[in-house]
């Protein structure tokens, strides 16, 4: 599905992507912009919970989930352990620290061209190139330092 252009106008992104508006999408939509990085449906389950106290973790999920088959979120990489999303519908990729587990976005072009040399298996279609690349931050760095002193 093609990605919607990012605005923080939720009413006309969701009259775009066809999702009816509510006020539980719109602070959903809200918070996910407002936080940094790429946080799990837990995350903004928690953020959404302090101004909708009655909302249900699942609502949160179904309406992640209406988002990211609709374009208006991407899906972090499957292989993290748990869903992260993320509103940067830019082409990038991800520096993920194998320490602490942050992730960070990195400009495609730091990466380089990629594409698929062979052959597919028959009917498969890329939709995009998601790159982990896996090292220890700056912080998980610091901190193992002080501790090997």
């Amino acid at each position: 599905m093609p990605r919607l252009q990012l605005t923080t106008d939720f009413a006309e992104l969701s009259q775009r992507a066809g999702i009816p508006l509510t006020h539980q999408r719109q602070v959903i939509y809200d918070t996910l912009i407002a936080m940094p990085g790429h946080p799990s449906p837990e995350e903004v389950y928690a953020k959404v919970r302090k101004r909708i106290p009655s909302i249900s973790l699942a609502t949160v999920y179904k309406n992640l989930n209406r988002f990211l088959k609709a374009g208006l979120l991407q899906e972090m990489s499957i292989h993290h352990g748990s869903l992260r999303v993320e509103v940067n519908g830019q082409p990038h990729h991800h520096l993920v620290c194998a320490s602490c587990r942050t992730i960070e976005d990195i400009d495609s072009e730091q990466i380089g061209p990629l594409h698929v040399r062979g052959r597919l298996p028959k009917g498969f279609s890329v939709q995009r190139f998601s790159v982990d690349v896996i090292g220890i931050c700056a912080r998980c760095r610091g901190s193992k330092k002080k501790v090997s002193h």
